[in-house]
């Protein structure tokens, strides 16, 4: 028996890179790589949204001027 209880050891966060052979990874693992593509992809559009919220206000400010 360990020391350490692997359970509750925080899991590292696997980085997906764009090409790689999937051959390799399971069902669940093909599925978490999934939500976490779609979890950066939305924090992706939510900065694009919020440069171009920016881009427009600094647009609109130098129009009156």
């Amino acid at each position: 028996m360990s020391i350490f209880d692997d359970d509750n050891a925080p899991r590292s966060m696997r980085v997906h890179e764009i090409g790689q052979d999937l051959s390799l990874l399971s069902v669940d693992e093909l599925k978490e790589r999934i939500n976490q593509l779609k979890n950066e992809i939305a924090r992706l559009e939510a900065e694009l949204a919020a440069k171009g919220s920016t881009r427009n206000a600094a647009e609109a400010l130098f129009r009156r001027g």
